[in-house]
């Protein structure tokens, strides 16, 4: 009796052991391919990581340049499951480096890393894939390239100390979409603080100069910054009902920048409103 309960415990805990083992190779809770990439068969999530925003390291695929990239962040690391067909570096590679190029986008590749850039539902995204010498395990670091959205917006005060002490003031936390001039609805904060601004100092006059990078041509930054400060006013006079009198509307393209724009970071710094006294 004693022989069978011990064959019976062996049983039960090889059983207990084989769940262990199969939930082991489940994806990690919470974690999720990302929409623009499948994984490999056979492979599983071991663990993921996001943020709103941060910055990655690449090789632009069309320049073989190191370049920092910033926007929302997302990581996966890959394990290939047990007992599964073994992959290798190479065959990973190829997978991901064909998926893209099949949609118009790009690849580079390293001894280790293969680096991917591509667009996709009007994002720019750019992928490093870290391979595993034997296949066994990758992992992926996207990021979705994106200008850091400004969460503190200058209020009335700072605007009007900066005037006053400088003759002018940088208003970030006015959007606009890609290569367009219309005016986003999540400039409202921004777009208020210069209403409270202009009705506590009604004699107050400024110009609005609207501010690029250096991407694009010349004539087409000086175009579509003269553009987006037509818009400014329109909205500070229709919506807010600002005396028209009291607002002029210049483009100065990318001729005034305040950051180098070699890095995404001068370039966020760069595409700015300026609010300029009279």
């Amino acid at each position: 009796m004693k022989k069978l309960s011990v064959v019976v415990f062996g049983v039960v805990l090889a059983v207990v052991l084989m769940g262990g083992f199969a939930f082991a190779q489940q994806d990690a809770k919470g974690c999720k391919d990302h929409p623009s990439l499948t994984r490999m068969e056979g492979f599983y999530i071991k663990g993921c990581q996001k943020k709103d925003f941060d910055q990655h390291e690449f090789y632009d695929p069309a320049t073989k340049q190191s370049v920092k990239v910033e926007g929302h962040m997302y990581y996966a690391d890959y394990e290939r499951k047990k007992d599964t067909r073994e992959t290798s570096q190479i065959q990973i590679s190829r997978n991901y480096e064909n998926a893209v190029k099949a949609i118009g986008g790009q690849a580079y590749t390293t001894t280790y890393n293969t680096y991917l850039k591509f667009a996709k539902d009007g994002k720019e995204i750019w992928a490093d894939v870290r391979i595993n010498l034997y296949g066994a395990w990758y992992n992926i670091t996207i990021i979705e390239k994106e200008a850091m959205k400004q969460e503190v917006v200058a209020d009335a005060k700072f605007m009007s100390d900066g005037i006053s002490s400088t003759g002018h003031v940088a208003i970030y936390g006015i959007y606009f979409d890609f290569n367009k001039s219309d005016v986003k609805p999540e400039s409202d904060s921004a777009l208020q603080e210069i209403n409270k601004l202009l009705s506590g100092n009604p004699n107050l006059k400024v110009f609005i100069v609207g501010h690029t990078d250096n991407v694009g041509g010349v004539d087409y930054n000086m175009k579509l910054s003269q553009a987006r400060a037509d818009a400014v006013v329109k909205v500070l006079t229709t919506k807010y009902k600002i005396n028209p009198q009291r607002l002029k509307a210049y483009g100065v393209g990318q001729l005034a920048p305040v950051a180098p724009n070699k890095t995404e970071d001068g370039r966020a710094k760069n595409r700015r409103v300026e609010l300029v006294e009279q």
